[in-house]
């Protein structure tokens, strides 16, 4: 299991918390995803044989957000 930090610009709300760990656990090989709203981060804990950070990328990008690199 690996973690990575992914900064995501837009998260303001209970909801947009909930929207993007949603989107993230729903990927193939994420374990866990837990958002910081004040930082504007979410801690991603996955399965690096089954998935991948483009992968992420894009479930984060398909519920409206943007992932800055």
């Amino acid at each position: 299991m690996e973690e990575t930090i992914l900064k995501v610009a837009g998260m303001t709300c209970g909801h947009c918390k909930q929207s993007v760990e949603k989107a993230l656990t729903g990927v193939e090989g994420v374990e866990k995803a837990e958002v910081e709203l004040a930082s504007g981060t979410v801690k991603v804990s996955f399965e690096p044989s089954k998935t991948d950070t483009a992968k992420m990328k894009e479930a984060v990008e398909d519920q409206g957000y943007d992932v800055v690199v």
